[in-house]
């Protein structure tokens, strides 16, 4: 079920289009596929309408100002600066919501779509701090 509203989608246009993208692929998919099937489908989708992105993008993670030797690696970085992380689980919990906040926090990434194509209906959350 989404978690946004249209009107507040449509105040942020890339959300906007990458959430377009995402209910197509869903549309043509359905629910029932791994996640790597999802992804491969999104990367060609977004090529498709004009959504930038890099697929697979390493973000550093950051501790007390300094960068660690570890990334977060991202499923899509979209516009350089929304990560997209994708599910395909059959309901999202609390735990993939923390993740994703943890990830934004800690590689200084402002705004992040969590996307779940494992249920009947595509869910999605939106993030922005």
């Amino acid at each position: 079920m989404p978690s946004e509203s249209s009107e507040s989608l449509a105040q942020d246009p890339q959300t906007y289009a990458i959430i377009g993208a995402a209910m197509t692929v869903h549309r043509e998919l359905g629910c029932g596929f791994l996640e790597a099937v999802y992804q491969e489908a999104m990367a060609r989708e977004f090529t498709l309408v004009g959504i930038p992105y890099e697929r697979e993008k390493e973000l550093p993670i950051y501790y007390k100002n300094e960068p660690l030797n570890l990334y977060y690696r991202a499923d899509f970085l979209c516009y350089g600066e929304i990560i997209v992380e994708l599910k395909a689980l059959a309901q999202l919990t609390g735990t993939e919501t923390s993740q994703l906040i943890n990830y934004l926090k800690a590689a200084r990434v402002s705004r992040g779509q969590l996307i779940n194509f494992g249920a009947p209906s595509l869910q999605y959350k939106r993030f922005a701090s």
